[in-house]
This record gives structure tokens, C-alpha cells and sequence, in this order.
């Protein structure tokens, strides 16, 4: 956990803009974006940043002035990374289950296709003939943070399947469709680093240039994790990017070419950036507990309820005082709308500032208007 933005910094912006508010270090975001950029050191790698984790137009901007391309998941997302100054070459667009509209609609815009399911395939092909596009294969392995967000396996709906090779060259052959790139992405919060590299082994093992002559790419998706917890150790990436780069290395030679080594970091970039500031509005004593009711609820930040998330909280009014146990609750009418629940923290009082830690990614994107 990496939280830079100061405490008196982090009040003057709850005075001066109100709370509840999001406030995000661009530096740290930089920080971690070049972290990305040279964990692997090989000389073609290039940064697709997964714009579902945090689509704030200022960020965006910020992550495209330093060079990064997007993985957008939705038409909207696409036209948005356009607005925010991204080219359609810079654009990977993996979205899932799509209807012929949005097929039509992102084509129009220019961006590559990511392609993950034979009927699909067959659509695409039938309606664009002769055109350019990645495939998604299913990486073979479980792995993430929660089995909400691990997308790899025989049980997740995402990604072709080895054994559809046959299929896939039967569609393509018969669109003239030129598969220029592959794409897995095994999960959310990966820490295990061979699982990492396994699932890289099986996708170069799919990468065969007799099946895929004009392979410009190989996109390992994303799922890097971040230390949410105090004193949660850093996963060493760096490690991990010298084993990749081997891999990659001997893939590339067997291959007859260097292909580019795409990264898809979403909550990497950003998590670590972004606090929730809330204000205290009541401070509530039943016969078990003690709630301290917030003036923000998980219409803004909906991972501890959806995933069980855990979000550190620093009570920025009263940093020193006595620790007590607190249930942080926002405002929702449903008993499930909790930031945290049995935690330890300096004594709350009505009208205290709390920073929510960690939330730049999967929080304002994932919020709505309940």
C-alpha cells in the first residue's frame, strides 16, 4: 500500500470541494505506469491500459500524453478513449457477448477486435470479410483474488479454447481474416507468479505461425496485483518480467520474428492513486456495535460489499486518537452498505474526515445511482 497524498492535503480538498470525494495522485499513476513499462525487459513492450478500472477522462489523458494504448470492454469506453485524444490504433476493444449493433458501431470507429467465442468469429467474419483482429484464448489457469474476478479455466465463459484451433483456422481461412494478435487474461489480483507464466506458456504454445502467420503481438493481459492491507508485502515484478521476457525471448526465435509484448494494467496503475473522502455524519451506539454513518455509501464504492474487499480507512480529523471498534457505514437503506466492519480506529466523532484508501480502481467505475 503506497499512499502519497498528505493528510493536510486530503482535508483542504474535503473543505474546499465537499465531501464525498474522490482525489487521485497523477504521479503515483506515472509512477506505477513506467514500473509497468520495465518490469520486462524487452525492447518492444507496450501498455494497453484497462480502462474499466478508472475511465477519468483527466487520467486518461494522462495515461495517453505517456504513451499508453487501452483496453476498452464496451462501445462507450472506446468512443470516450477517442475523445480523450487515444487513436483507434491505439485501441484494443475485448468486449463480451456483442450484438451486431456494437459489432458495427466499434468497427465504424476504427479499433482492433478482440474476439473471444466461435459464433463471434463467424459473424464477424461473415459481416467484415478481410479484415484485421486478435483472439482471446482461455489461459487454463485459475487465478485472482476472488472467484468473482478469476476469468481463466474450464468453468469461466471467457476465451477460445485450445482445441477449437481446427475452428478458428476454418473461419478465418474462410473470411480471409488476418489474426494479428493473442490475447489471454487470467484474472484480477494475480500474486502467484508461476501461475502467471503458466498461463503465458499455454497461450505461446496455441501461437504456432503455421496456424497464425501475421502475429504482431502477444498481449498478456493484465491482473497485477496491489497491497491493500498495512505491511502487505509489494508482489516482485521485476522478478516476474525476467521470466517473461526468457519465455517470450524463445517463443519470438521459434517464431522467426520479435513480436511486441503487450500488459493490460487497470487496477495496477491507479488503485494505490485514488482515496475516498467521506464525512461522518452520525455516530451510533447500539447493544454490539458502533456504527459511524458516512455521508457516501457503496453506490460510490461497492467492493466491499460485492467482493468482500478490504479498503484501509485513516480517520484524517483525529489521526491520534483512542482506537475503538467501528461498522463504517455509508447511507444506503440496506445493512449490507458497510466500508468496513469490527475495525480498529482513532476515535470517530460526528464531522470527521475519512479517506478511504485504495479506491482508484473498480470504485467510481463500478458505481451507479441507487
Amino acid at each position: 500500500m503506497d499512499v502519497r497524498l498528505n493528510r493536510e492535503l486530503l482535508l483542504e480538498a474535503a473543505r474546499s470541494f465537499g465531501t464525498p470525494l474522490f482525489v487521485y495522485d497523477q504521479d503515483l499513476i506515472l509512477e506505477r505506469y513506467r514500473e509497468v513499462l520495465t518490469f520486462t525487459p524487452w525492447p518492444k513492450v507496450k501498455i494497453l491500459y484497462a480502462m474499466k478500472a478508472n475511465y477519468n477522462p483527466e487520467i486518461l489523458r494522462l495515461l495517453q500524453n505517456a504513451g499508453a494504448g487501452i483496453d476498452a470492454v464496451s462501445t462507450a469506453e472506446a468512443i470516450l478513449a477517442l475523445k480523450c485524444g487515444f487513436s483507434a490504433e491505439q485501441i484494443l476493444f475485448t468486449a463480451n457477448n456483442l450484438t451486431e449493433r456494437e459489432m458495427r458501431l466499434a468497427y465504424a470507429l476504427g479499433v482492433l477486435f478482440n474476439l473471444d467465442e466461435i459464433a463471434t468469429l463467424r459473424r464477424f467474419g461473415e459481416i467484415f470479410p478481410e479484415s484485421d483482429l486478435c483472439l482471446r484464448f482461455n489461459p487454463e489457469v485459475v487465478a485472482g483474488e476472488n472467484a468473482k474476478v478469476q476469468t481463466g479455466g474450464e468453468f469461466s465463459k471467457f476465451g477460445l479454447l485450445s482445441e477449437q484451433i481446427s475452428e478458428v483456422r476454418e473461419v478465418t481461412a474462410r473470411h480471409g481474416l488476418r489474426v494479428v494478435g493473442l490475447h489471454i487474461h487470467t484474472g484480477s489480483g494475480i500474486k502467484e507468479k508461476s501461475k502467471f507464466l503458466l498461463a503465458l506458456d499455454n497461450l505461446l504454445k496455441v501461437a504456432d505461425r503455421a496456424t497464425f502467420p501475421d502475429l504482431r503481438f502477444i498481449d498478456c493481459g493484465g491482473g497485477l496485483a496491489v497491497p491493500y492491507r498495512p505491511g502487505e508485502e509489494r508482489v516482485d515484478y521485476p522478478v516476474l518480467g525476467k521470466e517473461i521476457a526468457a519465455r517470450f525471448a524463445a517463443f519470438c526465435n521459434r517464431y522467426g520474428r520479435d513480436l511486441d509484448l503487450l500488459f493490460e494494467p487497470g487496477k495496477y496503475l491507479t488503485a494505490e492513486a485514488g482515496s475516498l473522502l467521506v464525512q461522518v455524519v452520525t455516530v451510533k451506539r447500539t447493544r454490539r456495535k458502533t456504527f459511524a454513518g458516512t455521508d457516501s455509501g457503496f453506490p460510490h464504492l461497492i467492493r466491499p460489499v460485492l467482493y468482500g474487499a478490504y479498503h484501509h480507512i485513516v480517520n484524517l480529523s483525529n489521526p491520534d486518537g483512542d482506537l475503538q471498534s467501528y461498522d463504517v457505514c455509508g447511507n444506503i437503506c440496506e445493512s449490507g452498505d458497510l466500508f468496513a466492519s469490527d475495525r480498529l480506529l482513532p476515535e470517530i466523532r460526528p464531522g470527521d474526515i475519512l479517506q478511504i484508501q485504495n479506491a482508484g480502481a473498480y470504485c467510481y467505475s463500478m458505481g451507479g445511482l441507487y
